[in-house]
């Protein structure tokens, strides 16, 4: 090696000089212009570009506006998203990492296979499942004598959005649980043989060795749940596109809405809302969870 790229400890940046010149172009750039747009007038039905300040995010956060509750439907996708896979994924995690002693690897398989497939074919099969008359869930509640529990799933304005989340958390409880398992496969068994000589219970176990041994897992996972539920969109359009009406609508529905009728600048003040509302949440949640009992 030569004794310049020896001595200088500057030359590893020029190695990341490429990713970060791609990183800037693509990501920061667009990032940037997107929230200078949210303060113009700018729309598909007019040449120029006018400067209107907070005009856009006026209307965003009016309340007599629906964007409130739009973003409301998006807090409460992301917070029932998050809590329901976290529950689930841990519960399964637990199980299969140690409690189930026979077909593991395919218990495993079996969870984890919903979060590889497409998101637009789990919501074809749904629509299916879930429709009010002829779909395979209102049929079977029928033919057991239940059939006084079937509902309009994704018809009923009361309930549609609640029909979304359950058929999110069906899809995304596996890769959930593969990131908990990891998780729980690398604590010591130390601390649990520790924790049975004094005496403490499967409870006792799982609060005071589990939990806090797992919150650097539980962190990332919240984090990837929080990123995943404030910019869901697929699974929302692919499923009721946003109806019956606007019960199902959530930010990202209404922002392809808004850019699909050519009112770019309303559509970038959306963005740059739920961009600010992202970082806090982000960060808030991040120093909430992150404590380890090695820090």
């Amino acid at each position: 090696m030569l004794p310049w790229f020896k001595n200088n400890s500057r030359y590893p940046l020029l190695f990341a000089l490429p990713a970060l010149t791609i990183y800037l172009t693509f990501t920061i750039v667009p990032t940037v212009l997107g929230v200078g747009f949210a303060f113009t007038d700018w729309n598909a039905y007019r040449s120029d570009i006018n400067f209107v300040g907070l005009k856009n995010f006026r209307e965003v956060l009016s309340p007599d506006e629906l964007y409130l509750f739009y973003l409301k439907n998006t807090l409460i996708f992301t917070i029932a998203t998050i809590f329901f896979k976290t529950v689930f994924a841990l519960a399964f995690a637990l199980l299969l990492n140690g409690t189930i002693k026979r077909f593991v690897n395919l218990y495993r398989i079996m969870i984890f296979l919903p979060a590889i497939l497409p998101t637009l074919i789990v919501a074809l099969v749904f629509k299916s499942i879930l429709h009010p008359s002829e779909g395979i869930l209102n049929l079977g509640l029928d033919a057991v004598g239940l059939g006084f529990l079937a509902q309009k799933w994704l018809v009923d304005p009361s309930i549609a959005l609640y029909s979304i989340i359950g058929v999110d958390t069906w899809k995304g409880v596996g890769y959930i649980m593969v990131i908990l398992l990891a998780g729980l496969q690398s604590i010591p068994k130390d601390y649990y043989e520790a924790a049975e000589i004094d005496g403490a219970n499967a409870w006792q176990r799982l609060r005071f060795v589990t939990i806090p041994m797992l919150m650097p897992a539980l962190a990332v996972v919240t984090v990837l749940n929080v990123i995943y539920g404030l910019r869901v969109f697929d699974m929302v359009f692919a499923l009721t596109n946003g109806g019956p009406g606007f019960a199902t609508e959530v930010v990202y529905t209404v922002i392809f809405k808004a850019f699909s009728q050519g009112q770019y600048g309303l559509g970038t003040a959306l963005s740059t809302v739920l961009l600010v509302i992202l970082l806090i949440v982000g960060v808030f949640v991040v120093r909430l969870l992150d404590r380890s009992p090695n820090r």
